[in-house]
């Protein structure tokens, strides 16, 4: 049953680029149209498995004044259900032909089985589009599961290295804090990468330090290498008695009568109000 998937998955891919090859040829060097239609975009419903939840609106708005200008040159790829068509290509396309208020839109109406658009949406949007980190480890996994594949059998079949594959498919094992960081472009990927195979406790405390210092991959290794070497983040706090938290109070108010006065830490700062004060100080402790 697990083989016939894995089959299933790489013909299902080959099936639908056959089947653009073949639009193409009849649409473009014999003329016919019967690959080729003008649809409605209210008949248009969006694959229910798509994988990619966030579009660029920016990129979108570019996009549909290049069509505007040049027409729409490569087709979206539907799939025909009952009085409706289900997209399986072009998401993109379609957003920016809405923008500029078309009610058609050029498409090729493929001819495949409904059971093959989720795994053809997957394969297509892992291949050709830029989903962010999380979207493209999520799409590996939902493959690997539901097609009972190997990472191997995944790198052949999308033409990306095994490695890449691996270190994508970790950053599932993140925190959800750390996830939504990444999705939301707080952190990069490289930054992601090193955060792996901390603990929870100290992942979130490195994460913290990222996006409130605005570290580099460089400087986030570097700190990720002092963790696991068994130090600590921050200075430790010394615990202090009651005698001695009476004495720093005492001095703070003798010190008041110089000046503005702040003790923190280790440190001591003293506002004088004028340089009058300065000499009554040095007086004093001479």
């Amino acid at each position: 049953m697990a083989k016939s998937k894995k089959l299933s998955l790489g013909r299902g891919l080959d099936a639908i680029l056959g089947d653009v090859e073949m639009a193409y040829t009849k649409e473009f060097e014999s003329g016919k149209k019967d690959f080729v239609l003008e649809i409605s975009v209210d008949k248009i419903k969006p694959n229910p498995y798509q994988p990619r939840k966030y579009f660029d609106e920016t990129a979108i708005s570019e996009l549909s004044a290049s069509i505007k200008r040049h027409g729409l040159i490569q087709p979206i790829i539907v799939f025909k259900k009952d009085d409706e068509y289900v997209l399986i290509a072009g998401e993109r396309r379609l957003r920016a032909v809405k923008l500029l208020g078309n009610s058609t839109i050029k498409a090729i109406v493929a001819d495949i089985e409904s059971k093959n658009l989720r795994e053809l949406a997957l394969i297509e949007n892992v291949q050709r589009q830029d989903l962010n980190p999380m979207e493209l480890a999520n799409s590996y996994k939902e493959l690997i599961d539901e097609y009972k594949i190997t990472q191997d059998d995944l790198s052949d079949i999308i033409k990306k290295s095994r490695s890449q594959i691996t270190n994508t498919l970790r950053l599932l094992t993140l925190l959800d804090k750390t996830k939504e960081a990444l999705s939301d472009n707080k952190i990069s990927q490289g930054h992601a990468k090193v955060l792996v195979g901390l603990d929870k406790e100290n992942e979130e405390e490195v994460l913290n330090t990222i996006i409130g210092q605005k570290l580099s991959v460089r400087q986030t290794e570097d700190l990720v290498k002092k963790i696991k070497n068994g130090k600590k983040l921050g200075i430790k706090k010394e615990k202090l008695d009651f005698n001695f938290i009476s004495e720093i109070k005492n001095l703070k108010t003798k010190l008041s009568n110089f000046g503005k006065i702040s003790i923190k830490d280790r440190k001591i700062s003293i506002e004088f109000k004028d340089i009058n004060e300065i000499k009554k100080l040095i007086d004093k402790i001479s």
